[in-house]
């Protein structure tokens, strides 16, 4: 039977791929994000800066920082349920509820301190609060973006209570990199050496195998996918 050219090309293309290994995510391979314990007094870590923060400070931020973002993950990423991001972060700020709110008291305390009186601190902190959360929303980078930040939620989950900073510290980093859309890296490894490309079975140079764009079998033999 005559076989259109497209059809064989993928198919043999689908024995090169049929190397990688199947994987229950995006992508076949997932870019490493950078990553490394934080401390918060990086730029960018706690989204807006906190000049004069102490480190407890600091860490706190970290840990609303985290929340926030598992907070728009359990809403932005419910498209596919197996990530679970809904689920577990209920899970989280039922486990890990006496840190958040110790967390939180911690934020209160600082935006006071910044700036005089209670009123004043407690504007200033719904601000901190809504930029936080708007620089986890993300369009372009979602994919990655609920793929890591389900990985994270994961861990937080199952982080003994008292912790939930600890992961903040030594994830948040890998998790605002996440929001940058990485795609699939599969395709450089294509074109260098992760898959060791063979070269192209000599028939498709051959026009006599061809009519049409169709392979004829009968002129040159069956196709045999091979890796």
């Amino acid at each position: 039977m005559p076989v259109p050219r497209f059809v064989s090309v993928f198919a043999i293309a689908a024995g090169f791929l049929s190397a990688a290994p199947a994987s229950a995510q995006f992508f076949l391979k997932s870019a490493a994000m950078p990553s490394g314990r934080v401390t918060g007094a990086e730029p960018g870590m706690t989204g807006p800066a906190l000049p004069d923060a102490t480190p407890a400070e600091l860490r706190a931020a970290l840990v609303w920082n985290l929340r926030a973002a598992l907070n728009v993950a359990a809403l932005q990423c419910q498209f596919e349920p197996t990530l679970l991001t809904l689920g577990n972060y209920n899970a989280i700020l039922k486990d890990h509820e006496v840190e958040l709110r110790e967390s939180y008291g911690t934020l209160e305390k600082y935006f006071t301190r910044q700036n005089k009186t209670k009123k004043a601190g407690q504007t200033e902190l719904d601000k901190f609060g809504t930029r936080v959360y708007s620089g986890f929303s993300t369009v372009s980078g979602q994919l990655s973006f609920c793929q890591t930040a389900a990985a994270i939620g994961h861990e937080a989950l199952f982080a003994r209570r008292g912790t939930f900073g600890d992961v903040a510290q030594e994830r948040i980093r890998e998790l605002r990199a996440s929001l940058t859309p990485w795609g699939e890296q599969l395709r450089r490894s294509l074109s260098y050496r992760g898959l060791g490309f063979a070269p192209l079975p000599p028939f498709f140079g051959n026009d006599k195998c061809w009519r049409k764009g169709t392979y004829q079998v009968k002129k040159c033999g069956a196709l045999i996918a091979t890796r």
